[in-house]
């Protein structure tokens, strides 16, 4: 028998000393340019804001989606776990544990509970809920 124990995954963004604004993967602040950005530790869960399925560069459709988060930034990412068809608008997702991002790539996964539209069964985990 095998546990399946879910690892916790951080995403860390920035958020601008001199305004506020928060952002991701950014060297500079979006809104007022100043270099002056504090790492800070999202909450993790998004909701999936624009989706579209790609053949781009692989022999395989993939998912890319737009993700907000409540801390006020928004990136691009692939979502896993479903089919990239499957994925829709207003999907809680969470980074995707031990996935390996070496590419530099955002990989989440859709939230699971009882009644999401991929058709999976809340097992009740802390794991399977956002």
């Amino acid at each position: 028998m095998l546990n399946s124990v879910r690892q916790e995954t951080v995403l860390t963004y920035q958020r601008c000393r001199w305004c506020g604004t928060a952002s991701f993967r950014r060297l500079l602040c979006p809104v007022c340019a100043s270099s002056d950005l504090d790492p800070e530790q999202s909450e993790g869960a998004g909701v999936v804001v624009r989706t579209s399925v790609v053949h781009r560069n692989t022999a395989v459709a993939r998912n890319e989606s737009l993700i907000r988060f409540p801390e006020g930034f928004m990136f691009r990412c692939r979502v896993i776990g479903i089919a990239p068809h499957m994925v829709w608008v207003g999907a809680r997702v969470r980074p995707a544990a031990g996935w390996d991002t070496a590419a530099g790539e955002a990989v989440f996964e859709i939230c699971r509970a009882g009644g999401d539209r991929d058709g999976a069964v809340d097992t009740g985990a802390p794991g399977d809920r956002c």
